[in-house]
């Protein structure tokens, strides 16, 4: 199993059809898509009528924020949210077209939008950015690290290599780290910040073909409490957010193809696979990308002020904690 959905382009549908692999590629039983489709309607319903009352006080207005990984399924959604409650935001990601279809959907929102291609493993571009962003600004309010690896899962240690069970842990902890440090250094001199981190259920489950996504997902809810304990003395808050796989993130992501190699190796249809994943939890449903990108957006405001520390988990139930 596989329980990250990391960076792909904005997602378009809940409809999905997964074409490296032919088959239907999401929720594949009507109960569960039923559910999946409340659930988005839910939300679209709640925003209309967020809009339609004049929208009241926006969570992040004045805000700045910046979204690593902001091209990627996670980072464009929360863009999107983000921009919808006021935040200014600054986008930094690997792929450029994937940054400025991010930014265009934040600025439909009426944001301010700036991207940049910044590699989140280079300590030296990491901290040249935000200094820059600090720069223009005055400040850094909200740092969002989003960046997504693809890696191998579904195979035992016997079958692992070294290289390829290190690759996400070496990456998902390498890059919090860099943007972190790169934020953390501006919120300790104006006393505020929020620090969020993306974590998933792998950090708890057991399961063949989970090492490295295990020891890198247990491995960043660490750092993010021991950062949480580090930074709290100076005002700033580290929030840890653990979602599930998210079908609505496939249609574009790398984990379209990962979890793909991971329901091969089980010798299960993807279809199949992908639907046993739902009904392991409690609410019979995957999460989706808007309630993520929402929860984000209240853990980056003022009415969160008293949480950190916190693993958040929005994982419709694959975990009880």
């Amino acid at each position: 199993m596989s329980f990250m959905s990391g960076p792909s382009e904005v997602p378009s549908s809940s409809s999905l059809v997964d074409p490296a692999v032919g088959v239907e590629s999401a929720i594949c039983n009507s109960r569960v898509a039923s559910r999946t489709q409340t659930c988005n309607y839910r939300i679209a319903r709640q925003n209309r009528a967020h809009n339609e009352n004049g929208g009241g006080a926006m969570l992040l207005e004045d805000k700045v924020a910046v979204i690593h990984g902001g091209g990627g399924s996670i980072g464009a959604a929360a863009a999107r949210v983000f921009a919808r409650e006021g935040a200014r935001l600054y986008l930094a990601g690997r792929s450029l077209p994937r940054l400025e279809a991010a930014a265009a959907a934040a600025r439909a929102e009426g944001a301010d939008v700036s991207i940049a291609v910044v590699d989140a493993m280079d300590q030296d571009a990491v901290d040249r950015h935000v200094d820059g962003i600090a720069d223009a600004t005055g400040r850094v309010d909200i740092a969002l690290n989003t960046v997504g690896f693809d890696h191998v899962q579904g195979r035992s240690i016997a079958e692992t290599s070294v290289e390829e069970y290190l690759h996400p842990i070496d990456g998902y902890l390498r890059t919090n780290f860099v943007t972190a440090k790169a934020a953390s250094r501006h919120m300790i001199a104006q006393g505020s910040g929020v620090i969020l981190t993306v974590s998933t259920p792998g950090a708890r489950l057991t399961g063949l073909g989970l090492l490295g996504n295990a020891a890198q997902s247990a491995g960043l809810e660490g750092f993010s409490r021991a950062l949480a304990g580090e930074l709290g003395p100076a005002g700033i808050r580290v929030v840890c957010v653990r979602p599930h796989a998210m079908s609505d993130a496939l249609p574009t992501s790398y984990t379209r193809e990962m979890f793909a190699r991971t329901a091969a190796a089980s010798g299960t249809p993807m279809d199949e696979w992908f639907a046993g994943l739902a009904g392991m939890t409690l609410l019979g449903r995957l999460p989706v990308l808007d309630e993520t990108a929402e929860y984000l957006a209240f853990a980056a405001s003022d009415r969160a002020g008293s949480m950190t520390g916190a693993i958040a988990n929005l994982s419709a139930g694959a975990l009880v904690d």
